[in-house]
């Protein structure tokens, strides 16, 4: 049977999803219409009576960390313009550039600490009510926090390292930086010549196929599908709720401002992550 994340889709805003849940998001909304709760106790009788949680995180989760998100007023892409992948590489002074805003940390997507939101994760997980954390941050805060590699499903990548476009052998960032530093060179692999990218997935290049099958899966064998900081708009990761709601979990959404799956949510509840969850689980 075909997977929907790898049949063509376009939302309902009619934006071009490519990989996408073809029926969820081309037609209106349906299924359960709840009226949200509102408060903290209520996640909390949530998240206690659930068995098997899937966490689904964004960048509203690690802006408690200090790590900027992408497209507020202030964000990332207010202040660098993304390098597409196909200009990565097909052009050689964009490989230059993506190098230097590399070494330079300019995007400040790591070396940060995680906070009390990511500690919370990590405690679900010692309980043995976390099935995974599937997150849209490429920034390692979930492994930071103690989560093992097999729990944490990346759909966005890693920032901590970098991979070869061709064999996808992995490489170290600072083993690269003192022969970027000295001739401004763009690294290629040591195994086999191909050109070396931070292992994010950029803007214009393919989405992981196993990330997306593992998320997949995840979301549809869950009771409870815990939103995290995602404005819940970058697809086709934001459909990824929709499928776990669809196979009968409960969907709770803790979120600053509001999102597009606010009604036909559980939970609802706009607060601080952090803190929120400090006080209901650590």
């Amino acid at each position: 049977m075909t997977s929907p994340f790898f049949q063509h889709a376009v939302n309902r805003r009619g934006i071009e999803i490519g990989d996408g849940l073809i029926g969820t998001l081309a037609d209106p909304q349906g299924g359960r219409q709840n009226h949200p709760m509102s408060t903290r106790q209520d996640l909390s009788r949530l998240i206690s009576s659930a068995r098997r949680i899937v966490v689904f995180t964004g960048a509203g989760i690690s802006t408690e960390s200090g790590i900027p998100d992408f497209r507020s007023p202030g964000g990332v892409w207010s202040q660098i313009k993304p390098i597409l992948f196909q200009d990565f590489v097909a052009k050689p002074e964009r490989r230059v550039e993506a190098w230097r805003r590399t070494f330079s940390g300019r995007a400040g997507w790591v070396g940060r600490a995680p906070n009390d939101g990511h500690q919370a994760v990590k405690a679900l997980w010692d309980q043995g009510k976390l099935t995974c954390a599937i997150t849209q941050n490429v920034d390692n805060l979930h492994q930071a926090s103690g989560l093992p590699d097999e729990a944490v499903v990346e759909l966005h990548g890693n920032a901590g390292y970098a991979s070869c476009l061709a064999c996808g052998l992995r490489h170290e960032i600072e083993d690269l930086r003192p022969g970027f530093e000295a001739t401004e060179v763009p690294p290629s692999c040591r195994a086999c010549g191909g050109l070396v990218k931070v292992a994010t997935i950029s803007f214009g290049q393919s989405m992981p196929l196993e990330p997306m099958r593992r998320a997949e899966a995840a979301a549809r064998s869950c009771d409870l599908f815990l939103i995290l900081g995602s404005s819940l708009v970058v697809y086709p990761a934001a459909a990824i709720p929709r499928l776990a709601r669809d196979a009968g979990a409960r969907l709770a959404i803790l979120n600053r401002e509001p999102t597009d799956l606010d009604d036909t949510a559980d939970l609802v509840l706009h607060d601080e992550i952090g803190p929120c969850l400090r006080e209901i689980i650590l």
